[in-house]
């Protein structure tokens, strides 16, 4: 009489303990191709745009300033279009002001070609002027929302967060996500350089570069000072 109540509580907390040993560390379902393909570096379309309020004076030195820094932006996926959309209502400083982002656009090297002015339904005649492109940016997976049992590895399957943290920090640091997409072109070879080096093979003489001599400290210390 006295064991059964010790027998009873280890039966409820074996149970209590089988409840929560929960699904595999994969969570199951179809597994990835490889471990590593679980979570993969993609991109989804985003838009890089500004919006710039209407003064009657003309674009203030900040909105010059904020065009210059699409510019910048805009130089590096110059293949779309860079649009600047109007607000519709025919108000005249609201089409002028447009029409002086163009000619920023332009005087900052925007080809006049990629320049497109179009107008969008604002609720005001003299909602800001908008000016952007279409680009892409990097898709941050959200880790660790849910869990299997890491202890639980009998399908021989990688963990259902594995390799989470380092495609968002990936995709968190990647300047340019159309990187993910392409792989950036290599630049052309030397062929001065290359032309110097068969020369000097030709001709018997030594074909590598002289070595570098070791700064030493108190070199570098005039060199700062």
């Amino acid at each position: 009489m006295i064991r059964t109540p010790i027998i009873v509580l280890l039966t409820t907390t074996a149970l209590a303990l089988g409840a929560c040993v929960g699904g595999p560390a994969s969570l199951g379902g179809e597994p990835p191709l490889t471990p590593t393909s679980r979570y993969q570096l993609q991109v989804e379309p985003d838009l890089d745009r500004i919006a710039l309020a209407v003064h009657e004076t003309g674009l203030s030195s900040a909105q010059g300033d904020a065009i210059q820094a699409l510019v910048a932006r805009y130089r590096s996926v110059d293949a779309v279009p860079l649009v600047i959309e109007a607000p519709a209502g025919n108000d005249p400083v609201a089409l002028q002001r447009a029409y002086d982002v163009k000619s920023a656009l332009a005087a900052w090297g925007v080809s006049p070609d990629r320049i497109m002015l179009v107008s969008y339904a604002a609720p005001d005649p003299r909602a800001p002027v908008v000016v952007g492109y279409q680009t892409v940016r990097a898709v941050v997976p959200r880790c660790g929302t849910t869990w299997g049992n890491l202890g639980r590895s009998g399908d021989n399957q990688s963990a259902s967060n594995f390799g989470c943290a380092v495609s968002a920090n990936l995709a968190a640091q990647i300047a340019d996500p159309r990187d993910i997409q392409t792989p950036r072109a290599i630049t052309p070879a030397d062929a001065g350089r290359r032309t110097v080096v068969l020369d000097n093979y030709r001709t018997g003489k030594q074909t590598a570069a002289a070595a570098e001599t070791l700064v030493t400290e108190t070199a570098v210390s005039r060199a700062v000072n």
